[in-house]
């Protein structure tokens, strides 16, 4: 069962000479219960790909489906719908309500969607990322580190078939990085969430299942069971 995939996916932005080919026909599925992480050199495509794969960005060609829904079909209410109920996003930006305290961010989606939130499920979240003691505290109060833990916990409250990452751990201390990240792993292995990350940094994407490599708007390689070291290799090969 996949959890999400595309078939021969075409972006291209402008027109005529200015035309830029931000995909060319790129295939990719994504199991469920897997942690995939996408890599490529600025202007690969990578962040194209995630933001038309979560419907974020519309195909110029090409389809993409979230589970066994093909996203063209849905109208503009339908694709809000489905991105509200179905995914969950962790970006750079953690996209906090200044005015909001951090539980209340957390449920935030959850309450607009008119559904009701698992108290039992949102403590054993916010309790695994140690966020106990700041639900209390709006986001000026609250670290980095604290502020993405909650925009994770956020991502996940509402069960979501599928979590999206820009960039999660890219404006974060190494300690608190590697916490995020940590936790991310284990909402795959013991929550069986799925998992799609864009990342830079070799040691992001090792804690992933597989890193699919990007260049020129194609997909060009992949690695399972990655390292840091294993991932930097790789990308080297491509500077050759």
């Amino acid at each position: 069962m996949t959890a999400a995939r595309t078939l021969d996916a075409v972006k291209i932005y402008g027109e005529g000479e200015n035309a830029v080919r931000a995909l060319d026909g790129v295939s990719i599925e994504i199991a469920n219960g897997e942690y995939t992480a996408i890599m490529g050199p600025s202007g690969s495509g990578k962040s194209t790909l995630m933001h038309c794969m979560a419907g974020l960005d519309t195909l110029t060609e090409g389809e993409t489906w979230i589970g066994d829904t093909p996203l063209s079909e849905l109208n503009d209410k339908e694709l809000t719908r489905l991105r509200r109920d179905q995914i969950g996003f962790v970006f750079q930006a953690f996209n906090l309500i200044p005015t909001l305290t951090g539980a209340e961010n957390i449920v935030l989606p959850t309450r607009i969607a008119g559904g009701d939130v698992d108290t039992e499920w949102m403590e054993q979240v916010t309790g695994i990322l140690r966020l106990e003691d700041r639900l209390d505290h709006r986001p000026t109060e609250l670290s980095g580190g604290q502020q993405q833990r909650v925009a994770a916990a956020r991502a996940l409250v509402s069960r979501p078939k599928i979590i999206f990452g820009d960039e999660p751990s890219g404006n974060l201390d190494s300690k608190s990085a590697a916490e995020l990240l940590g936790f991310l792993r284990r909402a795959v292995d013991e929550f069986g969430q799925t998992i799609v990350m864009v990342t830079h940094d070799p040691g992001a994407a090792s804690y992933a299942d597989r890193v699919v490599f990007l260049r020129d708007g194609r997909i060009v390689d992949e690695l399972p069971d990655p390292t840091a070291e294993s991932v930097l290799d790789r990308l080297k090969s491509f500077d050759a």
